[in-house]
């Protein structure tokens, strides 16, 4: 499976961003997929995760309340909505797959990053 995300920009701290990561290849449906994010000098962090059918999310606490992780299997995509951005929220954003129904932490296939820029 192949990744593109989009959606990344340069957005004032309070503000909010809807990436987007769009898959090719068969059987969407069939694979977990998940968002990291890797800050200037840092090591990539976990941002969250979704299942297969989207009923089962799982959030890093840096997150969670602001972020939202969803798919939409009919369109091969999933999204991360981004709500009450702060400046350490600036990174380069990747989306992952991984072959399975269940919740991921380790991926197989990566996007290639989206940046988003949080001013304050």
């Amino acid at each position: 499976v192949q990744l593109q995300a989009s959606g990344g920009g340069l957005v004032q701290a309070g503000g909010s961003l809807r990436l987007s990561c769009a898959a090719s290849g068969p059987m969407f449906s069939s694979y977990s997929m998940g968002w990291f994010r890797q800050a200037p000098g840092k090591e990539r962090e976990f941002v969250a995760t979704i299942n297969w059918s989207g009923g089962s999310t799982f959030y890093a606490d840096s997150v969670k309340g602001r972020f939202t992780i969803s798919r939409d299997n009919a369109k091969n995509t999933v999204y991360l909505q981004i709500n009450s951005l702060k400046p350490e929220d600036t990174a380069v954003y990747y989306c992952a797959a991984r072959y399975g129904l269940g919740l991921a932490f380790e991926y197989t296939y990566w996007g290639q990053g989206t940046l988003v820029t949080v001013s304050s």
